[in-house]
């Protein structure tokens, strides 16, 4: 039974994340006073490229082929290891954070390596972008993980979800620090404004789009799936982290229901929040991401010290 809730939870990942996106989609499309197209949208667009033929080009190696089978695999890898509805699931052995940042890193590893395969000037920019981006956005998200890390004195988030809900609502400026910064790398991580813009193909500003330019079909639509669902991923590490209540700590299946209703509400309104920032806010300069990215692991930094500093020394 305990495994087949962790097939379910895996299941629930997959499926929800496309509605995600089209929830946030919507969102953008109404504050911006523009028609909204339908929460389902996604889920069609991705039935459509999966029965296109990819094209592929002829000077493309077996990399190029198989990077997107490889990019959605690790993504649904990570998403075993982040409890979703319910901890203390039997893959809570393996929910460990730097576990999940190994996923997320290999996946990235292959689509950089996609982007340079093919040759084109576009694919190669992108690469280069996404890895820099990249190098600078893990540690100030490890930065911001091991602050809750070492206040639940374990780096397995089932464990350190479980702690929070022990300690109950406690005022916690480390947390505060961690919480924004692991906001600003999930924005960079997931190719957001005001850090890169997923709707763009202009070839100045392009970083994820400049390296996926050359899939279609079945490939694209994979890729696609996968960065919904790592979307979807750092939303469920923002609002299980750092606003646990509701999640099931059993398995009754009231439990259950009300975990699902939780995280589903918390993701829309995290959805909701990050409609509105994209609305206000414009694409930076690709020369101030550094400076973006440095001052999330400022942040970081900041609650980890204010943790040992406040609440360690107690």
């Amino acid at each position: 039974m305990n495994w087949l809730l962790a097939v379910i939870q895996i299941i629930l990942f997959i499926s929800l994340a496309p509605l995600l996106a089209g929830w946030l989609k919507w969102c953008k499309c109404y504050l911006q006073n523009r028609k909204a197209p339908s929460l389902l949208q996604p889920y069609r667009d991705l039935l459509k490229l999966t029965h296109k033929q990819p094209v592929v080009a002829e000077q493309a190696s077996w990399i190029f082929t198989i990077s997107p089978y490889i990019i959605f695999s690790a993504t649904v890898l990570a998403a075993t290891v982040v409890p979703l509805i319910a901890v203390d699931l039997p893959t809570s052995a393996s929910a460990d954070v730097i576990v999940m940042v190994g996923f997320f890193a290999f996946a990235r590893f292959f689509l950089a390596l996609a982007g340079l395969d093919i040759g084109t000037a576009f694919g190669g920019m992108g690469s280069s972008r996404e890895m820099t981006i990249s190098s600078l956005a893990e540690p100030a998200m490890l930065m911001a993980v091991f602050t809750l890390s070492i206040a639940a004195s374990t780096t397995n988030l089932s464990v350190a979800i479980s702690h929070v809900l022990d300690q109950g609502l406690v005022l916690r400026p480390s947390f505060a620090f961690a919480l924004f910064a692991l906001i600003l790398v999930a924005i960079a991580e997931t190719g957001r404004v005001p850090v890169d813009n997923p709707v763009t193909h202009l070839e100045l500003t392009m970083i994820h789009e400049a390296m996926i330019l050359e899939y279609s079909g079945r490939h694209l639509a994979l890729i696609e799936w996968a960065s919904q669902l790592k979307l979807m991923l750092y939303g469920v590490l923002i609002a299980n982290i750092f606003f646990p209540w509701g999640i099931a700590r059993s398995f009754a299946a009231e439990a259950l229901a009300y975990g699902l209703l939780a995280i589903v509400c918390k993701l829309a309104l995290l959805a909701v929040l990050l409609a509105l920032s994209e609305t206000l806010l414009a694409k930076m300069r690709l020369f101030r991401v550094p400076e973006y990215l440095s001052f999330a692991y400022l942040l970081g930094l900041l609650g980890l010290l204010s943790h040992i500093i406040l609440e360690a020394a107690r």
